[in-house]
């Protein structure tokens, strides 16, 4: 016969086959009938520490009967009730195939409340190990998960989030590549050679736009009078054609101030164009230029240029650096590239604030001597 305990203790009785179990209510259903943790162990003594943990663990928790949705169910309604309303389209393309490629096959079957730690750790390193992912998409993985269990956790599905204990593997970081002086004025001089670039590189040089975004102006972007540039939208290239979307961040919606050289080529272009978009299509005013095609012309230039084959954001890197280098101050610089603070901006160009800290050091050490005594 069952043991009943103290109210919040659950219930202890001895099976039929002589196991001990234990029965704590974790929940309510709709109609009101309780929903059990059941808890087993070979002896009473074994039993009530693995009890207690339990308990410890749905204090003050109340899961609703969604926590017997399996994992492939909540994903499905997450991405569709949650994701979808505030994610951009690629965002959600990705977490789709984060879904139907590694995380469904792996755990789909398994009710959202019976999710564990290490059971989630072992298919991150299985991830690893056995399908060879990269560092980058295993974080990726673990990203999408936490954030769909977290909304688990917030709808009474789950007590705690079970990704909050797993490791994961370290950031990898792409090595920054720029242009020093020589080469960003022989960089300057090979986009001459190409007229139909010449204004989209060189716009990109001077303002380190995002290749999405730099894609993706329109001429309402552009104020002629007061020579701002406002940065809304970040265009895509699909098999389709192309989509347009959010900025990367809320901070990469901005409004710059352009660079007189930069502003009056742009206005000259503005009296030559028949498009909305202030860089569109050769061979579709009306479609923007492909990000796609902006890359391969890149990778062109460079190798006619005998340049270093750089990727295309390390020319916003480039434009960075110089920017520092030449006395623009972090806070500044920070709103121009969209980012989110300025300390993301001083961790990003480390190599370059590290020689400034070394020139202002020189410069007070002279400035003392001349000083003191």
């Amino acid at each position: 016969m069952a043991k009943r305990r103290a109210k919040g203790e659950g219930c202890v009785c001895k099976r039929a086959d002589g196991r001990w179990q234990g029965r704590v209510i974790i929940g309510r259903k709709e109609n009101g009938s309780p929903i059990y943790k059941f808890v087993l162990a070979k002896t009473q003594k074994e039993l009530m520490p693995k009890m207690r943990a339990v308990l410890e663990q749905y204090d003050g928790v109340h899961l609703t009967v969604d926590s017997n949705l399996t994992l492939a169910e909540w994903l499905k309604r997450w991405l569709k009730e949650y994701a979808e309303t505030c994610l951009r389209p690629s965002t959600i393309r990705n977490y789709r195939h984060i879904c139907n490629n590694y995380l469904i096959p792996a755990l789909g079957n398994k009710q959202l409340r019976k999710l564990t730690t290490p059971m989630i750790q072992a298919v991150y390193n299985s991830l690893q190990t056995k399908r060879g992912l990269s560092n980058e998409t295993v974080r990726g993985v673990h990203m999408m998960l936490h954030e769909a269990l977290e909304a688990a956790v917030r709808g009474q599905m789950l007590p705690s989030n079970p990704t909050n204990g797993t490791t994961i593997p370290k950031k990898e970081y792409a090595q920054k590549q720029i242009l020093n002086n020589e080469q960003l004025d022989r960089f300057l001089e090979i986009i001459k050679t190409e007229p139909a670039w010449y204004d989209f590189f060189y716009t990109e040089i001077t303002t380190g736009l995002r290749r999405g975004e730099i894609c993706g102006l329109r001429w309402e972007d552009l104020d002629e009078i007061t020579g701002q540039l406002h940065i809304r939208r970040s265009v895509r290239t699909t098999a389709s054609g192309y989509e347009v979307g959010e900025t990367k961040t809320n901070r990469g919606k901005r409004t710059i101030l352009l660079p007189a050289s930069t502003l009056s080529l742009l206005v000259k272009r503005h009296r030559d164009s028949s498009s909305p978009w202030i860089f569109h299509d050769p061979k579709n005013p009306a479609q923007p230029i492909s990000t796609n095609a902006a890359y391969q012309k890149l990778k062109e230039l460079l190798k006619k240029a005998e340049l270093p084959s750089i990727r295309f954001h390390d020319l916003r890197h480039t434009f960075a650096t110089h920017a520092l280098q030449s006395g623009v101050d972090a806070k500044t610089l920070s709103g121009i590239l969209g980012h989110t603070d300025a300390s993301f901006t001083l961790d990003t160009y480390t190599h370059v604030t590290t020689d400034m800290q070394k020139n202002a050091s020189n410069i007070i050490g002279n400035f003392m001597e001349e000083v003191l005594p």
